[in-house]
């Protein structure tokens, strides 16, 4: 499994975009900040239920520049089967790749590998040089939360662009950052 801090490794693979098949490689991550949301299979039942989540906070992942890109190891045409026929996924205006050979979710190391051939339920954040800066997964039973992911993502950005500073549990956006020093420690 990839780690923090972890360059992502090339890839290419087949989407479904609103009304359109395309090609998503590595290299439309990169100069953004980007989310990989894998997930097990279209046509279940935790799973619509997050990726609407993610679709009714939309913009507040394009305030913050991130692109979502959502994954499973169903192929591009059941995407849009899917989207075609749930109310959930109609919001979805974000990318869904298909990854049927599993290429992608083995890279990232959450392929099942059994007679499944799903995804397992994890969350990638990767920054504009593609590498990865946060990394969550949950099992299959528990779904994510949008919220708490704009939560790490807007704490990742800060610490990006503010060297030097880290965010502490809890932390939203303007609120007191803490500075690592001999003087704060056993004072925290």
């Amino acid at each position: 499994m990839p780690m923090i801090g972890s360059e992502i490794k090339p890839f290419n693979v087949q989407a479904f975009q609103i009304d359109k098949f395309l090609e998503v490689s590595d290299n439309d991550l990169r100069g953004k900040w980007s989310v990989l949301f894998f997930y097990p299979a279209d046509f279940t039942f935790v799973c619509p239920t997050e990726l609407e989540d993610l679709a009714d906070h939309y913009k507040d992942f394009q305030k913050l520049g991130v692109q979502l890109f959502s994954v499973s190891t169903d192929k591009k045409f059941s995407h849009k089967a899917w989207h075609d026929t749930s109310e959930a996924i109609k919001k979805i205006q974000f990318v869904m790749i298909a990854d049927p050979s599993g290429t992608l979710c083995r890279d990232f190391g959450v392929l099942i590998e059994n007679e499944d051939w799903m995804a397992e339920r994890a969350t990638f954040v990767i920054d504009p040089e593609g590498r990865i800066q946060y990394i969550e997964t949950t099992s299959g039973g528990v779904g994510r939360s949008a919220t708490q992911l704009l939560s790490k993502i807007e704490a990742a950005q800060y610490v990006a662009s503010h060297p030097g500073q880290v965010c502490p549990a809890a932390w939203k956006e303007g609120e007191k950052t803490l500075t690592p020093s001999l003087d704060l420690v056993g004072k925290i």
